[in-house]
């Protein structure tokens, strides 16, 4: 099997993981995006956090765009969410946002 960005995906999520382990379950979307935040500039990974996408539509842009939590070393989008148990309307959303980016990887953590 040929893994797209193997290296940095099994890194990434080594660092959610740590992330975890160390704040465990009940905190929000943000304070956990702090904390990979953190884990990310301890380890010099380059990301970016709440990445701005435009959305065309016909040729034009529209007025509305999304922000991807993070976009790891220009390649990864990692879309945060502090649920119980992911939806198809997460994974519908990742998708959506890897196509708008051209991306090829996209995590929801």
């Amino acid at each position: 099997m040929n893994l797209v960005h193997k290296h940095e995906s099994y890194f990434i999520i080594g660092l959610c993981v740590d992330v975890h382990n160390e704040l465990g379950k009940g905190f929000s979307e943000a304070v956990y995006g702090d904390a990979l935040e953190f884990e990310l500039k301890e380890n010099g990974v380059p990301f970016k956090k709440e990445r701005k996408y435009p959305v065309t539509y016909k040729g034009k842009v529209l007025k509305h765009h999304f922000y991807a939590d993070f976009v790891v070393d220009n390649k990864i989008i990692l879309e945060l969410k502090a649920v119980e148990k992911l939806t198809s309307s997460h994974i519908k959303q990742t998708l959506n946002y890897l196509a708008v980016s051209k991306l090829k990887l996209g995590f929801i953590g």
